[in-house]
């Protein structure tokens, strides 16, 4: 089951929580009190801290306490979320995109995910709930984590990418069962459903495209303490999220072949309706013209003396019936 940190719950400190890595997998808990001049007791400790971007205090504190640059941590408190990752000297930054599992909310409004590390220190900041941070955090908790600031951030990207894979696979799923549905009997509770998975598919693609470029220039261009089995690890993840990225399509198109399959169906049934209403537009056009001549009221009209007149009409429009319905077949209309 899902779970999510709430600000309403802890209030509005800028930590959501801090870790320091141990090197081996485990991690200890540090206070706001140690962090501004907090340095490593043992090697391979790395310091990990996990803060609310929106948070009044975080930009000052990054810039006077951290040693962040105003630039760098401008960056990352920004509301300019588009994925991407760049180098300076030796920090590597990032913003990345997460699938949206906050109740009440739709998994294609993806929440960022910014990063900053220089490979002893790493800051990862984001404004909405997101569960992929606690996730690692409670791995290293265990002793069961990452190692390192490469390692760490290796990981986030892997549990965000595979997040996203099971988005794509729960929308697959979805789009087989609207395929297994009767259409004509439930086309008003399929379309509105196709139409969503549309707008879902346009919306993962917008933010996973980028996405995906912003892990290779991690790939190719991320400081020397980012290691190779690092980068490996984030090919690994570029190659899942292309794979992905090739679902979306797949399903896109799924959603369009159902969608004109209705709209196909749809149309065949109105053109019937109009086809059959023109048939039997046909056959009582004839019958009206011959009723409206018989019965108009002048005197002198022939057979109005005889008592066998109606008949003898009604007689004559079955006949014309008959026989318009005999060339019709004749002629394949029917």
């Amino acid at each position: 089951m899902e779970r999510f940190d709430t600000d309403a719950a802890e209030g509005m400190d800028p930590i959501i929580f801090g870790r320091v890595l141990d090197g081996k997998g485990g991690a200890r808990p540090i206070s706001r009190s140690e962090v501004d001049h907090w340095q490593p007791e043992a090697p391979g400790e790395i310091l990990w801290l996990h803060l609310r971007r929106h948070a009044v205090e975080v930009e000052p504190w990054l810039v006077s306490d951290l040693g962040i640059s105003e630039v760098t941590a401008e960056l990352l408190v920004s509301d300019s979320t588009r994925p991407r990752a760049l180098r300076e000297g030796n920090a590597l930054i990032a913003t990345l995109r997460g699938i949206n599992f906050n109740p009440n909310e739709e998994p294609e409004d993806m929440i960022s995910l910014q990063l900053w590390s220089d490979g002893t220190r790493l800051i990862t900041l984001r404004k909405m709930p997101m569960q992929t941070p606690r996730d690692v955090r409670d791995m290293l908790d265990v002793g069961n984590g990452p190692t390192d600031a490469g390692g760490t951030i290796t990981q986030i990207v892997e549990q965000l990418v595979v997040r996203m894979g099971q988005t794509i696979v729960d929308m697959n799923l979805q789009i087989d069962e609207l395929e297994a549905l009767d259409v004509e009997e439930d086309h008003d509770e399929i379309l509105p459903k196709i139409t969503s998975i549309r707008r879902n598919c346009l919306a993962l693609k917008r933010h996973m495209s980028p996405q995906h470029e912003a892990l290779e220039r991690i790939s190719r261009d991320a400081p020397g303490w980012f290691e190779d089995h690092d980068r490996r690890e984030i090919a690994e993840s570029i190659e899942r999220l292309r794979r992905y990225l090739d679902d979306i399509d797949i399903s896109k198109e799924s959603a369009v072949v159902l969608q004109d399959e209705l709209r196909a169906r749809s149309l065949a049934s109105n053109e019937h309706a109009t086809y059959m209403l023109t048939i039997v537009a046909g056959i009582f056009l004839p019958l009206g013209f011959l009723t409206g001549l018989m019965g108009i009221n002048v005197g002198g009209m022939p057979g109005t003396e005889d008592g066998d007149a109606f008949w003898i009409v009604a007689g004559i429009c079955f006949a014309i019936i008959a026989v318009q319905l005999f060339l019709f077949w004749r002629w394949k209309w029917l």
